[in-house]
């Protein structure tokens, strides 16, 4: 008797709804997806208890007729694929077919939804269509889901919080508007007002909308094309880093994805400007031709292949260090940390309870424009080079003394600024260490007593593999016997009477190294690693000459605003903030 036999419908539904439903959010993804794609402008996603009693998402899109809303729950039905090759050509959110009956195998659905000619209501619960009937004549859809995993108690007792489960909903919801930003998205939880988006289609706005008044006033706007892809967004200053990455949002032709090619391009342009564990906010939207992006690899859809993904890298890199580049990034000492609590829903009721209709429109068109202007944020393409901060460059900062013997204490005519003396110092001497190793300018002092460096067998193994890396940057080294090394010369650029510390921590990088061996990296460590040591370090008093030096210095660098550590070097208070500090203004 033959043992393999042909699963049914709806048990093959059951094992579908594994990979496409995970958590109420995923239920909330695929709906909202749906919507997206039948060209909704106006979306609500309406929770009680965070999805797990209940979760309704209503458009305003192009609803179906009664004969596509029944069709719609059957496996592989979609309306977005037709041929074998459209497969290659995919523009829409959704196109397997398999949400939608993966959703109603495991929960109670019930669908009302109308093109503006006909309407449907249908009610099906764990598979099973148990009502079918005319609904009324409100063009879109109307889908509720309940009695979520009721009859696959195992998947149910994984669905986190009520908490937790909200969360990633509103996540996401947030993540769909950034990458929607024409589209109208409203979220509730418990019948309160979670995220609201206005659906201006200006993206600034949507991030105001979302992040509040603080974050939006700190982002720089980038704009950048190539042969095969257009980038556009917006990176924060480094001032308002995260501790995560989840505010790196990432989209391709509109779709939220996860690439880790992506990612790194993000925070290697972000290098020396952040701290190793800090990530910046970041809205990115790439459009490629749709035969470069492979989302084919994952149910979810977020995990994709990208082709030609070094040109990418660079095209993000580039346009991202650019953009940083170009920006005065010297965080202000006072922020007004409490603009960021207020919600944008919050400021609407206090507009609506507060003003007349014509005050309103003033009020709103007032603050549009605030979000829309931004003076300083310059759209670059990857073409171009990376041109002087001509702002930075010009800002002359007068010393007028040392505070606890760390800290310099500058001022012009915008107000009074903290220099951070040994930060300051590291980044003018990574710089500059930096210089001199990539323009490969070998130039070598000789030892007048040779630096001898006895090593461990395997360690010194590793560095006569790797010997080439330091004779290419200015080291003379000759075998001195047993696993010892004789350093008779070395590049120009270590400082005097610092010979043999810096040669010994130079090695020590090559040998960490090893088989995952970076050049630029390499040099980049080894920049860092000497422009530490080799700084003025806190608790040192230094004269005011000393100072001004060190301040010429610093603004002439490609970076000033952070050591290669990525901590600040200098933060501001301006003539504002000291008079409201000292109540001369009163607002």
């Amino acid at each position: 008797m033959s043992k393999i036999h042909i699963m049914s419908e709806n048990l093959a539904n059951k094992i579908a709804a594994g990979e496409v439903v995970e958590k109420t959010s995923s239920i909330v993804k695929e709906l909202v997806e749906n919507s997206i794609d039948a060209n909704a402008t106006n979306i609500i996603v309406n929770l009680i208890k965070g999805g797990l009693e209940s979760i309704q998402v209503i458009d305003d899109g192009e609803g179906m007729d009664r004969e596509d809303a029944k069709k719609a729950f059957g496996r592989h039905a979609t309306s977005k694929l037709i041929k074998d090759d459209d497969l290659f050509f995919i523009n829409t959110m959704g196109f397997r077919g398999e949400a939608l009956p993966s959703i109603a195998s495991v929960s109670e659905v019930k669908l009302k939804t109308s093109n503006g000619e006909t309407s449907s209501y249908i009610h099906i619960k764990g598979g099973e269509l148990l009502e079918e009937s005319s609904g009324d004549l409100r063009t879109g859809t109307d889908i509720t889901v309940t009695n979520l995993f009721y009859n696959t108690p195992a998947r149910l007792k994984y669905l986190k919080s009520e908490n937790t489960e909200s969360y990633n909903s509103i996540n996401l919801i947030e993540k769909l508007a950034l990458s929607h930003p024409e589209i109208k998205f409203t979220l509730t939880n418990n019948e309160r007002v979670i995220v609201k988006t206005s659906g201006s289609g200006n993206l600034l706005k949507t991030i105001h909308e979302i992040y509040g008044l603080n974050v939006s006033n700190k982002m720089l706007e980038f704009k950048a094309s190539s042969n095969d892809f257009d980038i556009y967004g917006f990176i924060c200053k480094p001032e308002i880093l995260k501790s995560n990455r989840n505010d790196i949002n990432t989209f391709v032709n509109n779709r939220i994805v996860r690439n880790m090619d992506i990612n790194k391009a993000i925070n290697d342009a972000y290098y020396t400007y952040k701290p190793e564990g800090k990530y910046p906010i970041v809205v990115l939207n790439i459009n490629t031709d749709p035969t470069l992006v492979d989302v084919n690899i994952h149910p979810t859809k977020q995990d994709i292949k990208l082709s030609k993904m070094t040109d990418l890298y660079d095209l993000i890199y580039k346009t991202i260090k650019n953009t940083l580049y170009n920006n005065l990034l010297i965080p202000d000492a006072l922020k007004n940390e409490s603009v960021n609590i207020i919600k944008a829903s919050v400021i609407s009721d206090i507009v609506e309870s507060m003003t007349s209709n014509e005050e309103k429109v003033n009020i709103q068109t007032e603050l549009d424009f605030k979000i829309e202007e931004k003076e300083d944020n310059k759209k670059l393409t990857a073409s171009e080079d990376i041109l002087v901060n001509k702002e930075l460059k010009s800002l002359v900062l007068y010393p007028v003394g040392l505070a606890l013997g760390t800290y310099i204490i500058a001022e012009n005519d915008e107000g009074i600024y903290l220099i951070d003396q040994h930060a300051a110092q590291e980044r003018v001497n990574y710089e500059k260490y930096m210089k001199a190793l990539k323009e490969r300018k070998v130039s070598t002092a000789n030892l007048l007593i040779p630096i001898t460096i006895e090593l461990s067998a395997s360690d010194y193994t590793i560095l006569k593999d790797n010997l080439n890396v330091l004779t290419d940057i200015g080291f003379i080294l000759e075998e001195f016997g047993v696993n010892t090394y004789k350093v008779t010369g070395h590049p120009t650029w270590i400082l005097e009477s610092y010979e043999e510390e810096s040669v010994r921590k130079i090695i020590d990088l090559v040998i960490i190294n090893k088989d995952k061996f970076d050049p630029v990296k390499f040099n980049e460590n080894i920049a860092i690693t000497l422009a530490c040591k080799m700084s003025i370090k806190a608790n040192m008093r230094i004269s005011h000459v000393a100072q001004e030096e060190l301040l010429s210095e610093l603004v002439l660098c490609d970076n000033p605003y952070n050591c290669p550590h990525g901590r600040p070097t200098i933060i501001k208070f301006s003539i504002y903030d000291l008079e409201r500090m000292f109540k001369r203004v009163m607002n």
